[in-house]
């Protein structure tokens, strides 16, 4: 017996995929937590050490680090960039199109 395994590619934003409303804010938050873990990482960081850089809790920076997107909002993960000596920039343009369609939020690299 042969069972065909169907693949369906997808769109680079797994909220998306699943239908969430907010889906491109929760990619957003995603990886701008990423980028806090890995500049986390790249100091040698323990965790104590970055709550206390970043004015926190260790079980906060746990939380950060294992991806629980529901405890940070993209203002406190932009001031915890901030505060490992990142520059954050904010781009505001209008969206291409006849003005129907809903802008996208994005973190660019």
């Amino acid at each position: 017996m042969s069972e065909e395994t169907r693949i369906e590619e997808g769109s680079g934003n797994l909220w998306a995929d699943i239908g969430r409303a907010d889906a491109d804010e929760a990619l957003a938050r995603a990886e701008l937590m990423r980028r806090i873990s890995d500049a986390i990482r790249a100091r040698g960081l323990t965790q104590a050490a970055a709550a206390e850089l970043l004015e926190t809790t260790q079980p906060v920076i746990s939380d950060l680090v294992r991806g629980k997107l529901s405890r940070f909002s993209l203002e406190r993960l932009i001031g915890y960039l901030n505060a490992l000596g990142n520059d954050v920039e904010i781009i505001v343009r209008a969206h291409p199109g006849d003005g129907s369609a809903r802008g996208r939020i994005r973190v660019a690299a």
